[in-house]
């Protein structure tokens, strides 16, 4: 059996982590910010899938649980805040969300 060198693992990471980046630079919408955040957040939580099994060691996947964790709190405030900011603004643009400054 053949294995996967390790600089070929992490294409798929490193792709996932700038797609992104690119999608919280690029977008105004706050739901598409939070989408591209959960997108870095499982890049990653490959990564550290991938380290564990490069070392043989169950850590990789513990860290993977405590990744999808915050994501998980991560979503649930911010669609609360989301929701929260929906109904004081007509929109979900972060450029109008910023007029909430106090």
């Amino acid at each position: 059996m053949t294995t996967v060198p390790f600089g070929q693992l992490l294409i798929l990471p490193v792709l996932l982590f700038a797609l992104g980046v690119l999608g919280v630079l690029a977008r105004r919408n706050l739901v598409f910010i939070l989408m591209s955040i959960e997108i870095m957040l499982n890049a990653a939580g490959l990564v550290f899938i991938i380290a564990g099994a490069r070392w043989g060691q169950a850590d990789g996947q513990i860290m993977f649980l405590l990744v999808l964790t915050l994501a998980a709190a991560e979503v649930s405030i911010g669609l609360a805040l989301i929701i929260r900011i929906r109904a004081r603004l007509p929109s979900l643009d972060s450029d109008a969300a910023n007029l909430l400054q106090g």
